[in-house]
């Protein structure tokens, strides 16, 4: 599974060359003007996990494959998307369609990068990207409410609670509110996410700041920290020119230079865990002597969930899962040490499966 993670933001903040490092591609063209983007990039990147080389050792795995991470580059939004300005409502159709918005916010000063505002101020610009998702949401449900009236009237009681639903949000829009703090109840929450509303989704603020502010930030990014921290959101500071150059460079040069700068890993690992918080995500692994592979599931997963993310067969036709816990299986040698000291454990059909989990499957076809 993994998780797609749209980047989102203003002309001239970073968003491609972000991209194009990320992803070690040059799909997406970086250019010091508005609209290079034309149509969405996506670019996939392995999920760094050190457990995975350290189960593969131990299963003497032929292949090692770890789960993967999509990022889609969205053309820069400007005042008035919502409206059709700049390359307008296209776009955000294509926000639609991802898990996460991260928005990339232009934390460094540099003259000879024009800014679409003439100025730097992430903190604007995240309230222009924001203020235009919710104008998008606005009228998507506003254009929805005939429908959903007609349908109460022909006695449709999902209707009803649905229509309840996109006024509670329209009134919290109307007030620059976003979808997602809507107070939702458990049997709620399927209709919301039918709604498919971009103020929905949760949000990761990428601040890019400049190679001397990598390490710790400056005073443009503790802005943008501050109100993360306030609104629940994810927040990770990255030079995008630091990572885009780290993607030249092989493994041990790589280390090299982050040892240089003072860091400790590339940008990507910490945006890499700030999604998987956002999303709440955890990973679980196969092992054996063909591959050892991670997979990307939600926390609080059922054991049969899990498996279906390997094939749906798997989750069909489940019988039990062979557990072993990331650290029982490498203080104990593999799966031969872990079912001698008793810590290999068969878990049913409600098995809540844990983060590091290696799990074998049966199934019946």
């Amino acid at each position: 599974m993994g998780f797609k993670c749209g980047i989102v933001g203003l002309p001239n903040v970073g968003k491609s060359t972000l991209f194009n490092a990320l992803t070690r591609t040059a799909a997406a063209e970086a250019a010091n003007y508005p609209f290079c983007t034309i149509e969405p990039n996506v670019g996939e990147v392995p999920v760094p996990d050190k457990r995975l080389q350290i189960l593969s050792k131990i299963g003497k795995s032929k292949a090692t494959i770890p789960t993967r991470l999509t990022f889609v580059d969205i053309a820069g939004l400007v005042k008035g998307a919502s409206k059709g300005e700049g390359l307008g409502n296209q776009f955000l159709a294509h926000i639609r369609e991802v898990d996460a918005i991260a928005y990339v916010l232009r934390c460094f000063e540099d003259d000879d990068i024009a800014h679409v505002e003439g100025r730097i101020d992430p903190l604007s610009d995240a309230g222009t990207v924001e203020t235009e998702l919710m104008l998008a949401d606005l009228e998507s449900l506003e254009n929805r409410i005939p429908n959903l009236e007609r349908r109460i009237r022909g006695q449709d009681k999902e209707a009803r609670t649905t229509l309840d639903l996109v006024n509670r949000t329209l009134a919290l829009l109307h007030q620059g509110i976003p979808a997602r703090q809507l107070e939702l109840a458990e049997d709620q929450r399927n209709l919301f996410r039918q709604l498919n509303l971009l103020t929905a989704k949760p949000v990761l603020y990428i601040c890019n700041v400049d190679e001397q502010a990598a390490l710790s930030g400056n005073e443009y990014s503790k802005v943008i920290e501050n109100h993360a921290k306030d609104a629940g959101a994810e927040f990770v500071t990255i030079s995008a020119k630091i990572e885009a150059e780290l993607a030249q460079l092989d493994a041990e040069d790589q280390a090299e230079y982050l040892r240089e700068l003072g860091l400790e890993e590339p940008g990507l690992n910490r945006l890499i865990r700030a999604g998987y918080a956002l999303l709440n995500l955890i990973t679980y692994f196969t092992v054996g002597p063909k591959e050892t592979r991670a997979w990307t599931i939600s926390a609080n997963s059922r054991a049969p969930t899990a498996a279906g993310v390997i094939h749906s067969d798997f989750e069909r036709g489940f019988i039990r899962a062979q557990t072993i816990s990331y650290e029982d299986f490498v203080t104990l040698g593999g799966e031969t040490g872990a079912k001698e000291a008793g810590r290999a454990r068969d878990e049913g059909k409600d098995y809540i499966v844990q983060d590091g989990d290696v799990i074998l499957f049966k199934f019946a076809t």
